[in-house]
Formats: C-alpha cells, sequence, structure tokens
C-alpha cells in the first residue's frame, strides 16, 4: 500500500500498487533511473517527481476499451487483422464464420490450351483462367478451375450438369457468347434461363448472366482484356455488395497525356499508367493486349458519347495497382495496337 508522498517502481503494462494515484515516466524524475535491488535493500531511496501530476495520468483502468456487456463485434463483421486483434484480447479462441464466396471458372474453345502444354498449330493458351482466378483470389473469393472444354455444346451441358449441388455460389465462363455462327455457350444454354447480350462497353461487350440448376451463371468474353475488364465493372463490385470484400477500387480525376478516340456510343475502357494526377496510355483498345495490361496501374474511362478526348483533358481512373515512385520511362509503355477490339 503507497502511503502519501511515496512512489514504487512499476513497469509499462504492470498492475498499479494498491493506493497510486497516477505513473510519472522514469525519464521525467530525478534520477532519471530505476534504482537497483541492492541500493534499496542499502536502506531508504529517495525520488524527486514533478509537481502538478493528475490523478489518473498513464493509467488504464478497466474497461477504458470495452466495458462489460459492451458489444466487441457484431454478427457479419468483416475480420481483418484488428477485428481477430480484438477478438484475441478478449480472449475469443474461435468463432464461427461464413465460408468465402466459391466461384468455379470455365474457359472454353477449341483452339485454347493449357500453359505449360506444348501449343498445336491455331491455337493459344488459356490465358483467362489464371487471370480471373488471380482476380477473385485477390477480391476474396475461393476459386476452383474447371478443365478446359471445347466447343461441344453437348460437351459443355454434360460439364455443366456435373457440377455437384452446393459446391459453388456461382459458375463463371469465358467465350462462346458472342455473335459468331458457333458460339458454345450461346448453343449450350440455347433451352435455359441465362440471357446473352450487348453492353454498351469497349472492350467487354458481349454478356451473358443467369442461373443454371439453381447456381447463378456469368459468361464473359473470350478476349482475355475483355474478361478482366468485365470483371471489374460487374463481378467485383457485386463480390463487394455481397461479401463486404473486396474494398472498393480507388477512383479520381487525372489529366491525360496525350489524344485519344472512342467510339461515341460505348464507354471505352482503357488501360494506363497513374501518377502525379496525370495518365498516359497503355497500349491500344485492342482486347488482346495482355502485355499492355501487365504494364498499367489503372483503367482510363472515356464515357458513353464522347468520340474524342485531347492531351490535357481530364479523365476518370480507376487505380488497378501501385502509383511508381519513379517518372514514366518511354520504354516501359508498350506501343499503341489499334487492331481489333471486340
Amino acid at each position: 500500500m503507497l502511503e502519501a508522498g511515496t512512489a514504487a517502481p512499476i513497469m509499462t503494462g504492470a498492475m498499479l500498487p494498491a493506493g497510486a494515484a497516477a505513473v510519472v515516466p522514469i525519464e521525467r524524475a530525478e534520477p532519471a533511473q530505476f534504482y537497483s535491488a541492492a541500493d534499496r535493500e542499502g536502506g531508504e531511496v529517495s525520488v524527486v517527481l514533478p509537481r502538478g501530476i493528475p490523478d489518473g495520468q498513464f493509467v488504464r483502468r478497466a474497461g477504458s476499451d470495452l466495458g462489460e456487456g459492451d458489444v466487441a463485434l457484431r454478427a457479419g463483421s468483416l475480420l481483418g487483422a484488428a477485428q481477430l486483434g480484438l477478438l484475441a484480447a478478449c480472449g475469443v479462441g474461435s468463432v464461427s464464420v461464413r465460408p468465402r464466396f466459391r466461384v468455379l471458372l470455365l474457359s472454353t474453345g477449341d483452339e485454347v490450351a493449357e500453359p505449360g502444354t506444348t501449343l498445336a498449330p491455331g491455337t493459344i493458351y488459356d490465358a483467362n483462367t489464371t487471370l480471373l482466378e488471380a482476380a477473385l483470389r485477390e477480391a476474396g473469393a475461393d476459386v476452383a478451375r474447371h478443365r478446359l472444354v471445347g466447343d461441344d455444346p453437348a460437351v459443355l451441358r454434360d460439364a455443366l450438369a456435373a457440377i455437384p449441388a452446393g459446391s459453388t455460389n456461382l459458375v463463371l465462363s469465358t467465350g462462346g457468347i458472342s455473335q459468331g455462327a458457333y458460339e458454345v455457350v450461346k448453343q449450350a444454354l440455347a433451352d435455359s434461363s441465362v440471357e446473352f447480350s450487348s453492353v454498351a462497353m469497349q472492350p467487354g461487350g458481349p454478356q451473358a448472366h443467369g442461373t443454371i440448376s439453381g447456381v447463378p451463371f456469368l459468361g464473359f468474353p473470350g478476349n482475355p482484356v475483355s474478361a478482366i475488364v468485365s470483371f471489374e465493372m460487374f463481378l467485383r463490385p457485386a463480390l463487394r455488395r455481397l461479401t463486404g470484400v473486396p474494398a472498393p477500387r480507388l477512383r479520381l480525376q487525372a489529366v491525360l497525356a496525350e489524344d485519344l478516340v472512342s467510339p461515341e456510343a460505348k464507354h471505352q475502357v482503357r488501360r494506363g499508367l497513374y501518377r502525379d494526377g496525370a495518365v498516359v496510355l497503355v497500349g491500344g483498345p485492342g482486347s488482346h493486349l495482355l502485355h499492355a495490361l501487365a504494364a498499367s496501374n489503372c483503367l482510363v474511362h472515356v464515357p458513353e458519347g464522347v468520340a474524342s478526348l485531347r492531351a490535357g483533358d481530364r479523365v476518370e481512373v480507376t487505380l488497378l495497382g501501385p502509383v511508381p515512385d519513379e517518372p514514366f520511362a518511354t520504354e516501359d509503355v508498350p506501343a499503341p495496337d489499334h487492331a481489333g477490339t471486340g
């Protein structure tokens, strides 16, 4: 029990001795160091403390963070580092959580091959599955990759029918939904509730949505940039609404570094590098330009109704990645490609 006019040494986080009113940092005391055990055993020691120390200084009282009976976390809270730390501080060893949103990814086309295999003439590697799987996992989803499905509608119908009930929250396919003569997803789902339409967006115009045996279904275009732009514009925001993750992308205004043209009847989404309030376009509008996508850190939005913009005009951009610290090097920006924009 501390008496009036006395003090006791204490370490950070320790319980206060009975009778103590406040804590004084050792650097404000004279001497500015603790006495050793030998000093204290040798007789009475003294310390001079500053005047005017308020009661309760540097004292953390029980319940000052969370009182008895207060709600620590409400049901449905997203568990990040801070929330998990709070639960641990409350002594909670485990909690019941909802499972991650589950997505089954399915790419179609006779022309696509698995990365790591040998390409046959007329084939390309399947970039869509890897691209969308990474984007979905970054968005907090669990992803299952289906084997590649060719352009036989019967095979695709069998593959969809074989999906175990309750195994997924969403089936997401790429390819086979456009205006060609042999669009496998369109053909396979012709008698289903799935709707096929076109939105006024470049790239990413063709879209499909509906349900298959009660499971939500989305169909994205087959070109990889079209697929990822569709994800960013439609699916990622929907996942945010449904699950609380991912965090919304940062949208801001930027000064365009060069002229551009855009189909006036469509919302064009270009790729760019943003830094210090300006954006440099990376590559052209082509929906196959993965190198340009990989070199970008933002999407550049040209609204419907705008046919052209000049250098110095302001545009809205969506940040996808970190902003570089160094100025842009011209050789780091892929050359424009004005090929097809599917």
